[in-house]
This record gives C-alpha cells, sequence and structure tokens, in this order.
C-alpha cells in the first residue's frame, strides 16, 4: 500500500502543478501517468501476502477482527486488510532460578508452600503451541502477548494449588510423578479454553529447604548402614554354615575311618610307607618299627 499512497501523493501533485501553470502541462501529464502506475502497482502487490511455514495470519480490517486464518503459502488478499502472524510451532516457557535458562531477569523459580508448611522452589519447562483456528479468538481476546496473559500466571498459580496437597518430601521423591500428571491435566484443560495446546509440561528441579535435605541425607546413609550389616550378617551366616559342614565332613570322615581301621590295614601301610623311604635316592638304611620283628629296608 506504500507505493499507492505514493502514486496518489504524486498525482495530486501533477495535477496541482499543471493547473497552476499551463506551461508545466506535459510535466503534469508525466507525473499522472507516473502515478497511476505507481498506484495500480502498489494495490496489486498489496493483495498478495506470503504466510511462511509454521505460521498463520490472522486478518483485521479496519480494526475488526475477521473470521478465517491464512495459512502457509502465497495467499491472495483485500489489499485494506492488516494481517498478524501467529507462531504455530512448539514454543517453550521456562520458569528457573538458573540464570542462563530462565525467560526473566531475576529468580523466576516458582516458590510453593507443601502440605507440611515447608517452601519448596520448583522449575519448569512450559511446552504448548497456538491452535491454528483459534488464532483470531486470542488475537481478539488476549492479544499477542498471551503467554504474559495466559501461560506464565496460569500455570504458576496451578503449581502453587496442587503442591499444597503434597507434602515436600513426597513431592521430591516419591509422589513427583503424580503431581507432575496432575498438573498436565489441569493446565491443559484451561489451555484449551483460552486457544492453546499444552504438550508437554516438564518439572526440571525441585529444591527442598537445607534441613529436609540434611534429614532425607541421613535417612539414606542409616539405610544404607542397615543393607550393609544386613549383608555382613548373612555372610556370616552362610561362613558360619558352611564351618559346620565342614566339620560335619571330617566327623563322618573320622567316623567311617575309625569304624573300617584293622591291624592288618595298619601294617599294610606301614610296608608301603617303608618301601617308598627305601627307594628314595637320600636313603640308604631306613629301620622302622619297633620289636625283634621289626623289618629292616636297605636301599642302594
Amino acid at each position: 500500500m506504500f507505493l499507492a499512497l505514493i502514486g496518489l501523493l504524486l498525482l495530486a501533485v501533477a495535477s496541482t502543478v499543471a493547473k497552476a501553470n499551463p506551461n508545466f502541462a506535459n510535466i503534469g501529464k508525466t507525473g499522472r501517468y507516473i502515478g497511476i502506475g505507481l498506484v495500480l502497482l502498489g494495490l496489486s502487490t498489496a493483495c498478495f501476502i506470503q504466510i511462511q511455514p509454521g505460521e498463520v495470519g490472522v486478518k483485521t480490517l479496519f480494526g475488526k477482527v475477521q473470521p478465517g486464518v491464512l495459512t502457509e503459502g502465497l495467499n491472495f488478499i483485500n489489499p485494506f486488510l492488516e494481517i498478524t502472524r501467529f507462531d504455530v510451532r512448539t514454543q517453550n516457557y521456562t520458569m528457573s532460578g538458573i540464570q542462563d535458562e530462565r525467560e526473566r531477569l531475576g529468580d523466576d523459580a516458582i516458590h510453593v508452600l507443601s502440605s507440611d508448611g515447608l517452601e519448596v522452589i520448583i522449575d519448569m519447562t512450559v511446552l504448548y503451541r497456538v491452535m491454528g483456528e483459534k488464532a483470531p479468538d486470542i488475537l481478539r481476546n488476549l492479544g499477542k502477548g498471551y503467554r504474559d496473559v495466559i501461560v506464565r500466571p496460569l500455570t504458576r498459580t496451578k503449581i502453587r494449588d496442587f503442591a499444597a496437597y503434597y507434602d515436600a518430601v513426597s513431592l521430591y521423591s516419591s509422589k513427583r510423578d503424580e503431581f507432575q500428571q496432575r498438573l498436565f491435566k489441569s493446565l491443559d484443560d484451561e489451555f484449551r479454553k483460552s486457544g492453546l495446546i499444552l504438550e508437554q509440561l516438564l518439572v526440571r528441579n525441585i529444591n527442598l529447604p537445607e534441613s529436609v535435605k540434611q534429614t532425607i541425607e541421613s535417612k539414606i546413609n542409616a539405610e544404607q548402614e542397615a543393607q550393609k550389616m544386613k549383608f555382613v550378617l548373612e555372610k556370616e551366616k552362610q561362613e558360619a554354615e558352611r564351618k559346620r559342614v565342614e566339620a560335619q565332613g571330617i566327623a563322618d570322615y573320622q567316623r567311617i575311618l575309625t569304624s573300617t581301621l584293622t591291624d592288618k590295614l595298619l601294617q599294610y601301610e606301614q610296608i608301603k610307607a617303608q618301601k617308598e623311604l627305601a627307594l628314595s635316592p637320600n636313603s640308604k638304611v631306613v629301620i622302622m618299627g619297633s620289636g625283634k620283628n621289626a623289618p629292616i629296608l636297605i636301599g642302594q
């Protein structure tokens, strides 16, 4: 439309100059042709608009939002329409106490009170997107700043409301998934009413008071010591059982040996031992036994 406005201005100037001084009639005529050409060019370019991928265009005519949206690609429109672009891709908003991650200056983490009256600090990321067909309603009711009107305040309020049902330790450990699921369901319903879709809710970090952290660490250390002692006791029981079995085996062996040991067997074993000693290269004469009948073995 800018070229059209320039063309209209040039037409007015050319007509004024031609009327004021007939000597400039030719210049005025040329100016009128150029002005008409600029008006036509401006109108033709204003009738086409390109919407980028991942966007929709909301049409406004003289301040009134028009129904329907322009989709990605080249669109033919009324040249007097004003087009407001909305991003319909997934967006994220992070509320955190970590400087490099938060969206706002200062500590943007969410401070909540648990059911046991302790302050818990939660870092969270919200993944959401705009419903393309609801973009005109969002522009009419919320404007382009829908993130600060809906996403941020609604999320922070719901987190505080739901955190009040859990004690600090449960919120940090066993009930964390349940808390996140309940929060997601409630926020998803509210977002849809405003033309937004909640895709994912990420509880990034839950910080407990220092006293609670120390209590949890002490409990964990005590549980670890108990597990260690249980392991030691179990090992000692197994060792005692092993020794009992070993002793029983020795006793059984001695009982069997005693019951089967005879004089002839002892004499046979004695002869075998004397023979091995006699055949040893370091043995010359070996005398074993007692009495006049004791055998004498002489080695070579």
